[in-house]
């Protein structure tokens, strides 16, 4: 029996099971990917063992399943708010992408040193869970409740960063993977990986914009019927994953880019019946990768690890985040409550996968990277899964709310 196809079945059907029951579950206290984690660890070889899967299966699903998937996100995620509104963000963008990014990364890579790991391959591990997962970031600021309890500038940092981060930890991932495999110098790498980014950043631009005037030239000739209207932006996406992986540049950064471009050219009217289908499609995508990585998770290389497990897995969700934003609270033109929420939820999760699914494909093919990686990844889906209502409730009582709704940006900006 053919492993691939066997996996395709079960990931599949468990994960429209949950969908049939989406608005059920959404009245529990766990989240939808962790409950597919839980299924995923229920029906895995640890328990009922109904689907055997191999390493390779495993990487290969993960590789392209998580690429398909960030790249259906971070477009969401480019879609969410006007780009106009994000203007002023600029700043603010760049301290999260370029300093606290990075920091995360040495933060995370130091914590997974306990485990053992050498160096080089806990610098990898630092690299993989630096970014901010666009997936699950999208449970905490979307949705009515989101709207209603949250700031708009949270909303909107936690949305642009993670995702453009997902694409730009390419450079971080790809430099460490150069490390763990010196075959050729870090240097030569980063030259490499530079050039990634700028294609990645030239073509999404290019083909975003492009497709705007597509999409407006033919809405004004009244040519585009609704059923491809409402899946446009997410064809979009696999396209410009298609053409970036051709030529070879960053593919996640390019449709997040192309998002971007696109949201520009198009007038805002014609995005709302997108968004809902682009936002549905967000959520329940995100199930059937959560269901394998709960068939995959490594117990026994956990186990070798010791009581170093629980120790890394505090460190990075203790420190890889919530102390760099409360460090940076006023250049973030955020409240210190609205930074420790925004340092907490910052979860890990599909693009940590992908990139560990990538440095395996790429040669680095120690069991301990992928052991590493989904350990943070399971403990921060339960983690944030578990505290993402609770947490915004809590907000919403912290005193100093004026009136329900929500601050506006500008409110939340001024630091009083």
């Amino acid at each position: 029996m053919n492993s691939l196809h066997l996996a395709y079945a079960a990931i599949g059907t468990l994960s429209v099971l949950l969908a049939l029951f989406s608005n059920r579950i959404r009245e529990l206290p766990l989240s939808g990917p962790l409950l597919s984690l839980l299924l995923g660890v229920a029906v895995g070889p640890y328990a009922l063992d109904l689907f055997p899967l191999s390493t390779e299966t495993r990487d290969s699903l993960l590789l392209e399943g998580a690429r398909v998937l960030l790249a259906a996100s971070v477009m969401t995620a480019a879609l969410r708010f006007p780009v106009t509104s994000l203007r002023g963000l600029v700043p603010q963008f760049a301290l999260l992408l370029c300093v606290v990014m990075p920091l995360a990364a040495v933060v995370s890579g130091t914590a997974a040193l306990v485990l053992g790991l050498p160096l080089a391959l806990a610098a990898l591990v630092g690299a993989c869970l630096c970014p901010t997962d666009p997936v699950l970031a999208a449970s905490v600021v979307t949705g009515e409740p989101a709207e209603r309890d949250l700031p708009e500038r949270v909303r909107k940092l936690l949305t642009g960063e993670s995702g453009a981060n997902d694409g730009l930890a390419l450079l971080l991932v790809g430099t460490a993977v150069a490390v763990v495999l010196p075959l050729t110098g870090p240097g030569d790498a980063v030259g490499r990986l530079l050039l990634e980014v700028v294609g990645a950043v030239v073509l999404g631009t290019v083909l975003g914009a492009a497709a705007g005037k597509a999409m407006e030239s033919a809405t004004s000739r009244r040519e585009l019927e609704e059923g491809p209207s409402l899946v446009f932006t997410l064809l979009l996406a696999i396209s410009v994953l298609g053409v970036a992986r051709l030529i070879g540049v960053g593919g996640v950064l390019a449709v997040f880019v192309a998002g971007l471009a696109y949201n520009r050219t198009v007038r805002r009217g014609e995005r709302g019946p997108q968004q809902n289908i682009d936002e549905a499609v967000n959520r329940y995508l995100a199930l059937p990768v959560f269901v394998l990585l709960g068939m995959a998770l490594p117990w026994s290389e956990w186990i070798g690890f010791g009581p170093a497990a629980p120790a890394f897995v505090l460190a990075v969700l203790l420190l890889r985040r919530p102390p760099l934003l409360l460090a940076f609270t006023r250049p973030l033109g955020l409240r210190p409550r609205s930074a420790a929420f925004t340092g907490w939820f910052g979860p890990m999760g599909v693009s940590a996968l992908f990139y560990a699914a990538h440095s395996a494909h790429e040669g680095v093919h120690d069991p301990r990277l992928f052991a590493a990686v989904s350990l943070a990844v399971a403990a921060s889906v339960a983690a944030h899964g578990l505290t993402s209502s609770p947490f915004r409730r809590m907000y919403v009582r912290v005193p100093g709310r004026n009136r329900p709704g929500g601050l506006s940006e500008s409110e939340d900006a001024s630091g009083r």
